[in-house]
């Protein structure tokens, strides 16, 4: 029988290019991905994708299946959009604020989805730089945050990590990199890096690069995201980011290939903070209760399994 998590899986394969992408996109293990793969074409009777060391690449027929496949989910969520919401009860106002990495490429969904669920709650959002955020927890001007729990320092804050993001070598496709069975930072010294700077990314890089008694030959610093990309996708340089941000074609179409790094290169941890002796509010324990329930407690679940 099809299934809509079958269906969210392989779309999310599809956009991604890999399957350890698309798991760390919807928050599974990789084994659970694959498995709902097999099973989609088992039940199709055809092959969605060819697999290479490159990732997936998408047949004639898991293309058809692609627009198909977005359509049901379109229709599935305008009928969700369309039921009544219930009452949960809590109410009140929930000061939240965000980095830039976290606003952009992780809070939309799950904002929605709070919306959703706790119709009352009125959230008032603000983008701010790690040290704004620190202390605005301080002060009590913001109840809330989700950040990079890494770059935190004020021994005040609490954080609660949801999850990590491996950050990976970035590179163009037909790259001499992409042929090599094991990459170093040693190898990547050697390559022209563009180094993207904002929420801390520049340090939060040499602390890793230091570690390993080597260092990148930076030819452009920048806080855009959407310029690394692109860059990296014409051939100027490479760079390593988390697979949070990542997405497999640069603004003009072009393709970004990814590789694993042998060296110790620290995840992008993401997650929840507050003033370490903040007097919860019900919107704070529900947003707090939400994340759990999508990250903390489904990790655990995973891993007794």
């Amino acid at each position: 029988m099809l299934t809509l998590r079958q269906i969210r899986y392989f779309v999310a394969t599809a956009e991604m290019g890999q399957i350890s992408l698309a798991a760390v996109h919807l928050n599974i293990s990789q084994s659970a991905v694959t498995g709902a793969i097999q099973e989609l074409e088992q039940l199709l009777g055809k092959k969605l994708f060819t697999r290479s060391v490159h990732g997936m690449m998408l047949t004639d027929y898991g293309n058809h299946f692609l627009n198909h496949a977005y359509t049901v989910l379109q229709t599935v969520e305008n009928a969700v959009r369309s039921m009544p919401v219930s009452d949960t009860g809590v109410r009140g106002t929930l000061r939240l604020a965000a980095s830039y990495t976290v606003i952009g490429y992780f809070l939309p969904f799950h904002l929605q989805r709070l919306m959703q669920d706790y119709p009352h709650i009125d959230i008032q959002l603000f983008e701010y730089e790690r040290q704004d955020i620190e202390q605005g927890l301080i002060d009590q001007t913001l109840d809330m945050a989700l950040v990079l729990t890494g770059n935190l320092r004020h021994q005040s804050i609490y954080a609660e990590t949801l999850f990590n993001s491996t950050r990976r070598l970035w590179l163009p496709s037909r790259h001499p990199l992409c042929e090599k069975s094991q990459v170093t930072l040693a190898d990547v010294a050697d390559e022209p890096f563009i180094m993207l700077t904002v929420d801390e990314a520049a340090d939060s890089a040499m602390r890793y690069w230091e570690e390993a008694g080597a260092s990148p030959g930076v030819i452009l610093r920048t806080s855009s995201v959407e310029a690394v990309r692109s860059m990296v996708a014409n051939g100027s340089g490479v760079t390593i980011l988390s697979d949070l941000v990542y997405r497999p074609w640069s603004l003009e179409g072009r393709r970004i290939e990814t590789r694993s790094l042998v060296n110790n290169v620290h995840p992008m941890s993401v997650g929840l903070a507050w003033r370490y002796d903040a007097r919860f509010t019900p919107a704070m324990a529900a947003l707090r209760e939400y994340f759990r329930s999508a990250f903390v407690t489904q990790q655990i679940t995973m891993v007794r399994r």
